[in-house]
C-alpha cells in the first residue's frame, strides 16, 4: 500500500552542518514557509530557536548545489558505519582487504568468490562479523574466523544474548566452540581461531595470525574482512556530537558511549527537539530500530497535538 512518502525523500543530499539558531534570526519570507507548510508548534506557541540544516544536493551534471532548511525537530539516524576501524598492521590497506560486510555481498554477486574458492578470512567477535559468517555459510563459503577473546568470555556478545531469541547468532557461537582448528568439527567449510590476532596480511594473500602462546600459523584466503567495530560520522554536528553522548567528555561510540536519549522518546536529554535512533542510541540490532522509529513518531505526534497512533 502506497503511503504518498516519496515526495518527502531526497536523495543524493549530503548534510554538513545541524546546529540551533535563534528564531528571531530566520527571515520573515523563511518563517512564514514553516508555518505554512509544517503541522508544527509554530501555530500554537512561539519556537525560540530552531535547528538550521544545511548541506548541498549532487545535480545531474555532477555539480554540489547548496542548500538551507529550517526545522523544529531533527532525527538522526546515520548509522555508525561511516569510520570502520583498522587493525594498523602491515599489508591492511592490500585490496583483498575489506572493513565493510558489503565486501563480501559484492564478491559473491560478481561470483569472484564462491564455493571453490580460498577461505574467506573474517576476523571480530561481534554481530557484523557473525552477520558475515552467516552469509558465507548460505553460500557455502569457506570460513576462517580470527578473534582475541575467548569463546567463554562473558564480555563476549554472544554470551549475552538469549539462546531462544536470537538462534542465528546462537548458531554462530556454537560453531566458534566447535570449530576450532585444533578440533575439527562437523562442518569443514569453517574453523574458529580463538584468542588469536592478525600479523600481517601478504602481497600473495597470505595471512599471518599468532595465538595467546606466540605460536604463529599461516593461511591462504581469497579475501579479508576486518569486522572489529566502526564509528559515526557526526562531523556535522557541534563538536562532532561529543556534548550530547552519555560520556560527554568522549567521541560517541555505538558500544561504550552512545548519545544519551529519552528511553521513551529517544529524544536527546541534552539537546530538547533533535532525536536519535539506532545504534547512536545504542540499539545495535536491527529488530530494535522499528521500537526507536515508533517512539520518536509518537514524541512528535504528541508535540505536534495529534492523537498518536
Amino acid at each position: 500500500m502506497k503511503k504518498g512518502l516519496q515526495k518527502n525523500f531526497r536523495c543524493g543530499t549530503v548534510v554538513t552542518s545541524v546546529r540551533k539558531v535563534s528564531a528571531e534570526s530566520i527571515s520573515s519570507h523563511t518563517e512564514r514557509d514553516l508555518q505554512e507548510n509544517s503541522d508544527s508548534l509554530w501555530n500554537d506557541e512561539k519556537s525560540t530557536e530552531v535547528f538550521q540544516v544545511d548541506g548541498f544536493v549532487r545535480t545531474v551534471t555532477g555539480d554540489k548545489e547548496p542548500f538551507s532548511i529550517y526545522a523544529e525537530n531533527v532525527v538522526l539516524a546515520t548509522g555508525t558505519y561511516d569510520s570502520p576501524t583498522w587493525l594498523g598492521i602491515k599489508g591492511e590497506n592490500l585490496s583483498y582487504v575489506h572493513h565493510k560486510l558489503s565486501a563480501l555481498e559484492e564478491a559473491v554477486k560478481n561470483n569472484s568468490i564462491g564455493i571453490m574458492s580460498d577461505p574467506v578470512l573474517i576476523v571480530g567477535a561481534g554481530l557484523t562479523a557473525a552477520d558475515a559468517i552467516l552469509f558465507a555459510h548460505h553460500c557455502n563459503i569457506p570460513v576462517i574466523h580470527v578473534f582475541r577473546r575467548r569463546v567463554t568470555d562473558p564480555g563476549l556478545i554472544f554470551n549475552q544474548l538469549p539462546k531462544m531469541m536470537y538462534p542465528e547468532y546462537h548458531k554462530v557461537h556454537q560453531m566458534m566452540k566447535e570449530q576450532s582448528a585444533a578440533c575439527a568439527g562437523p562442518d569443514e567449510c569453517y574453523i574458529s581461531l580463538p584468542e588469536h590476532h592478525v600479523l600481517s596480511f601478504g602481497k600473495d594473500k597470505k595471512c599471518i595470525f599468532q595465538d595467546k602462546n606466540g605460536y604463529q600459523k599461516v593461511y591462504k584466503i581469497s579475501m579479508a574482512l576486518v569486522l572489529t567495530g566502526s564509528n559515526p560520522n557526526l562531523s556535522f554536528l557541534p563538536n562532532n556530537g561529543i556534548d550530547l553522548a552519555m560520556d560527554g567528555g568522549q567521541p560517541v561510540n555505538p558500544k561504550r558511549n552512545p548519545i544519551e536519549v529519552d528511553p521513551f522518546t529517544y529524544e536527546c536529554t541534552q539537546e530538547k527537539g533533535l532525536y536519535a535512533l539506532g545504534p547512536l542510541a545504542g540499539d545495535n540490532f536491527v529488530r530494535f530500530v522499528q521500537g526507536g522509529a515508533l517512539a520518536v513518531a509518537s514524541s512528535l505526534l504528541k508535540k505536534a497535538n495529534k492523537n498518536p497512533p
